[in-house]
């Protein structure tokens, strides 16, 4: 990679942490970024990340000087009802960065809607069935204003479902919530946080501003597949199997079996090069139990923290990514 750059994360969690440790790895990143309060800005700041406050109520005060050296903005925010908060105060001023070479904008397959569990490539046009899926579709036509209006390098990433170490089937079992949800054929689309990083840094190498990226793995699975898998792994009994309809779930977790789908991954291995480390939950999961593993030897004194494993140790799971 080029020496001297620098990636501002809108929204520095728990996908946006996997992306700024990698880059460190890299010579000549700088890596800055925003949360929403002090504590976690310290936090922040004293694992070398230029930490800012942001949020709807509490705007950059000096953009053209805060941004002034970025050559790179990530934006992982939450949509609210009028759409992002980063393009709501800042899109504007973003057309003037003089160094900006790249934007990336997280969103999510969750505005392609339901499909009735049939596939679905960047090609298809989004017909979200949630006002979660709305509001990112409303989002990404805010960004790629940018890029129709100004000439901004826009890159969209429709994210699948995120994992990863702190936030899998394992640590759910761990958390005493063992069921099993039977609706059959109903799928579910995941990405582990670590090819997120590496799909991002892909389009970093190789921009090509304007474009759509489905991010997810290569094979959508039922969800009481990835639990019996953790169970496995875990040497645990399978929890009993309940079917959908029966199931007592919170509203918003009952809002995602709603929707089925299946989305295809080919654009961001042929466009961009992307070579999963996870395509599928059981290495994904396999990945996770290693990188709790790796992170217990860190702790008692072997293993190599630059490993991006080591983030295990402390993953920034209480981050919205």
């Amino acid at each position: 990679m080029a020496s001297g750059r620098t990636i501002f994360c809108f929204g520095y969690g728990y996908s946006c942490d996997y992306l700024g440790h990698a880059l460190m790895q890299q010579d000549g990143w700088h890596i800055a970024g925003t949360t929403r309060d002090e504590e976690r800005r310290d936090i922040l700041k004293g694992r070398g990340i230029d930490a800012h406050i942001f949020d709807d109520n509490a705007p950059l005060t000096d953009v053209a000087l805060t941004l002034k050296d970025v050559t790179h903005i990530l934006i992982s925010t939450p949509p609210g009802s009028n759409g992002d908060p980063v393009f709501l105060a800042h899109g504007k001023e973003l057309a003037h960065l003089p160094n900006l070479q790249w934007i990336g904008y997280l969103s999510t397959t969750g505005v392609y809607g339901d499909r009735d569990g049939a596939w679905v490539d960047e090609n298809d046009e989004v017909q979200p069935t949630s006002q979660r899926g709305s509001r990112r579709q409303n989002a990404e036509q805010q960004w790629m204003s940018l890029y129709n209006d100004h000439g901004l390098p826009v890159h969209i990433f429709r994210l699948a479902g995120i994992y990863g170490p702190g936030r899998s089937a394992l640590d759910t079992l761990r958390a005493g919530v063992e069921r099993r949800i039977n609706k059959p054929g109903h799928a579910f689309g995941r990405i582990h946080v670590e090819d997120i990083a590496g799909t991002i840094m892909a389009s970093i190498n190789n921009p090509q501003a304007g474009q759509i990226y489905n991010v997810c793995d290569d094979q959508p699975a039922p969800s009481h597949e990835v639990i019996e898998y953790a169970c496995q792994l875990l040497g645990r009994s399978l929890p009993p199997m309940v079917n959908f309809e029966d199931a007592d779930l919170a509203p918003i977790t009952r809002s995602f079996y709603m929707d089925n789908r299946r989305v295809k991954n080919d654009k961001i291995k042929q466009e961009l090069g992307v070579n999963l480390k996870y395509p599928n939950f059981r290495a994904g999961l396999e990945g996770c139990l290693a990188a709790e593993q790796h992170a217990l030897n860190i702790a008692s004194g072997g293993g190599d923290e630059g490993d991006v494993g080591a983030k295990a140790i402390n993953p920034m799971k209480s981050f919205g990514s």
